[in-house]
């Protein structure tokens, strides 16, 4: 029996790719519920419609990550079925930034599929307290007693500072194309790099179009584009370095900044979203898109010392722990059923 007082609850999990935070989640349920996955990363297979429809004759509630086409057809057939429904938004799926092209509200049609997962959806969890300001503001619905901020969690004996101690190193993870060029500050990033030639800057990341081409075109030698790297080799690189920047426009709660922060790299980043929720007071801010800015606080960031990125480390230690999502997300599942 579950803490509901009714057995064990069957959820269907769909979920469009394997990332590390939709694993996290998956594990977390699979340790407290009876949970079957699914991946649906298209439906214009109608047989994914099927998969979709009966599995959910068989759960009770489905949890997908992500406001688009799977959490639409996701939260569709719950209300036929009666069934109870939960996403998690990370970040796109609130945002409309129409000056940079991003957000899932700034595309009429994807507006609409969103518009209805959160008016119908029975539970939506944000990541960050800023998204869900701006679901709310966005959608212009009054469904904020249903939105409930429970952030990612992050393992610190995973992330872990190195034995070998840091260099001289300014690192950025995410990947590469042009509308990460300017949502994730990578152009930023690499004009820096010139002002700053006796620092290696490394930006971490697959590449995904032929944006990495003009960034290489306006890079200097102390520049490198490492690609898509195991979490092995992203680990040796967040021991190795001594900054980590998040120079975004637009994040939920940055992942990489967090894990980087856990290796005790010290944060440079903007004041964007979930950005100041990770940094708090143990890192350097910077306006966005401001290169003279942005080479000031680098400086500043290099030569600190090494308190400053132990401060990081327990700074998420405290308020992004694995065991807290846990908890929280467990909670929010159970209520659910409680109010049934």
């Amino acid at each position: 029996m579950c803490p509901c007082g009714r057995a064990k609850i069957r959820i269907l999990f769909v979920y469009y790719q394997l990332s590390s935070f939709v694993r996290c989640d998956l594990e977390i349920l699979k340790r407290h519920f009876d949970v079957k996955d699914l991946r649906i990363s298209t439906f214009r297979n109608p047989l994914n419609i099927l998969k979709l429809f009966w599995g959910l004759l068989v759960c009770d509630l489905v949890y997908t990550w992500f406001a688009g086409t799977n959490a639409f057809f996701a939260v569709l057939f719950s209300k036929l079925l009666r069934k109870k429904s939960t996403v998690v938004v990370g970040g796109y799926d609130a945002a409309y930034i129409p000056e940079i092209n991003y957000g899932i509200f700034t595309n009429r049609w994807r507006r609409v599929l969103a518009k209805f997962v959160y008016a119908h959806v029975n539970l939506v969890l944000v990541v960050d307290e800023s998204l869900k300001v701006d679901v709310l503001r966005n959608t212009k619905l009054k469904i904020a007693d249903k939105i409930k901020v429970v952030p990612t969690g992050y393992d610190e004996n995973e992330w872990k500072p190195g034995v070998c101690g840091k260099e001289n190193l300014v690192i950025t993870v995410g990947a590469v194309n042009w509308s990460n060029l300017k949502r994730k500050g990578f152009e930023i990033f690499v004009k820096v790099a010139k002002h700053i030639p006796d620092v290696k800057f490394v930006l971490i990341g697959k590449h995904l179009d032929n944006s990495i081409n003009y960034l290489k075109s306006i890079a200097t030698s102390n520049v490198e584009f490492a690609g898509f790297l195991s979490e092995n080799g992203l680990l040796r690189f967040y021991q190795r370095a001594k900054v980590y920047c998040q120079l975004s426009r637009y994040e939920g709660l940055p992942n990489a900044l967090c894990e980087a922060m856990l290796c005790e790299c010290i944060p440079v980043g903007t004041k964007y979203c979930g950005i100041p929720s990770a940094i708090g007071d143990v890192g350097f801010y910077v306006p966005y898109g401001d290169v003279n800015a942005t080479v000031k606080a680098l400086g500043e960031a290099l030569n600190w010392g090494s308190g400053k990125g132990k401060a990081a480390r327990e700074r998420i230690k405290r308020y992004f722990s694995l065991k807290a999502r846990e908890k929280k997300l467990i909670k929010e599942i159970i209520s659910l059923f409680r109010m049934s």
